[in-house]
């Protein structure tokens, strides 16, 4: 695909420096690039690269020194390098997995399954009864829609998802291939050694503008339902217990585990590996740190890390201190070692000390033997 660096910079909402008339016919990083390919820095140490980089143009920021434009490199100046370059890529991204329009005739679709306009139902994809898909939604291969599912409009929904009874998935969802949405909630009432299963009878809502990485579980919840609220974004391999709820706009990184009914807030982050206790809050605008043990709640717009998780800052300090551990364990027992001489040597000394004085006047007077 060939395009001007005016039409980016238009559809970026950036100011060309340089030759706007220059052709672009890709992207990438700012040490891969290669004549005629656009490129990027978002952050001030990275500005020494575009010295040296190869790429027809490279998107900055306001603060970027346009008097030190190499020649033969034009910039589109921008507010935020790394939003406007993704917008870019969009530009020049290759057409995913295709699928034709229409209903593939090995799909199995029910007769009282209702289907929107302009959708796209992939092969071996089975549709249950009453359920319901929006205008302009695909289905890719092998997915699964169970019984009363409903489907927004223009969503995506990848190879080998399943999607179980009741669910709903709002406006244009992105779900990524071996996602499982309401799947049983892990409820079980123990009985001396047996457990008893908890039905599992509420569902799952996912709000508009979510998109749901690989292998993905999200459990239905014991009553009610378990809700991914709007905007939020999940990596993959995340596990979203029942009756959790997720505000709008959080982002869940990969391998993170969320334990039942807990609440997390809007725009919260969660990184790579935490684990969430249940039955707690995470406030709106929290952070938790990657591998974090979550035990208690955590106040809105808090950091914290470590496990179990506190505030980041005493993390920080308690990881300075163990690492110096082996250091002080080393000066507490030669320092044990030294006091342990000292009180040798003074009780040496002592002894000595009363030997001596025992002999100058310590003897009994003999008496006079002519007496």
């Amino acid at each position: 695909m060939n395009v001007t660096l005016a039409e980016v910079a238009k559809l970026i909402g950036g100011e060309v420096v340089g030759d706007d008339s220059t052709q672009l016919t890709g992207v990438a990083g700012i040490k891969e690039a290669c004549k005629s390919e656009l490129t990027f820095v978002s952050n001030p140490r990275y500005n020494r690269y575009v010295a040296g980089t190869s790429a027809s143009a490279v998107v900055v920021s306001r603060d970027y020194p346009v008097s030190t434009r190499p020649d033969g490199t034009s910039l589109i100046v921008v507010e935020d390098p790394y939003e406007a370059f993704a917008r870019a890529m969009v530009i020049f991204a290759p057409e995913g997995d295709i699928v034709s329009d229409g209903v593939h005739p090995s799909a199995v679709v029910a007769e009282s399954a209702t289907l929107g306009e302009g959708i796209s139902i992939g092969a071996n994809v089975v549709v249950m009864d009453e359920a319901t898909i929006g205008d302009g939604t695909t289905i890719h291969a092998g997915a699964f829609v169970g019984r009363s599912v409903a489907v927004g409009r223009e969503t995506t929904i990848y190879p080998n998802v399943t999607i179980r009874n009741g669910c709903v998935l709002g406006d244009r969802v992105i779900v990524h291939p071996g996602t499982v949405i309401g799947s049983d909630g892990f409820g079980f009432a123990l009985s001396g050694c047996s457990h008893t299963k908890v039905p599992q009878i509420g569902n799952v809502i996912i709000e508009d503008d979510v998109e749901i990485g690989a292998n993905v579980c999200i459990d239905r919840a014991t009553v009610g339902s378990t809700r991914i609220c709007r905007g939020s974004k999940i990596d993959n391999l995340v596990q979203v217990a029942h009756n959790v709820v997720i505000g709008d706009g959080s982002i869940v990184v990969a391998q993170v585990g969320i334990s039942g009914s807990t609440r997390v807030g809007r725009g919260v982050v969660l990184g790579g590996q935490a684990g969430i206790v249940g039955h707690i809050e995470i406030g709106d605008g929290a952070m938790v740190a990657a591998q974090a043990g979550v035990t208690k709640s955590v106040p809105p717009g808090e950091r914290v890390s470590g496990y179990p998780a506190r505030k980041h800052s005493a993390a920080k300090r308690q990881y300075v201190f163990i690492e110096r551990l082996p250091k002080l364990i080393g000066s507490v027992r030669g320092l044990e070692s030294r006091i342990s001489e000292l009180e040798d040597a003074v009780e040496r000394g002592g002894a000595a000390g009363a030997a001596s004085g025992g002999r100058a006047g310590g003897g009994v007077e003999r008496p006079d033997e002519e007496v």
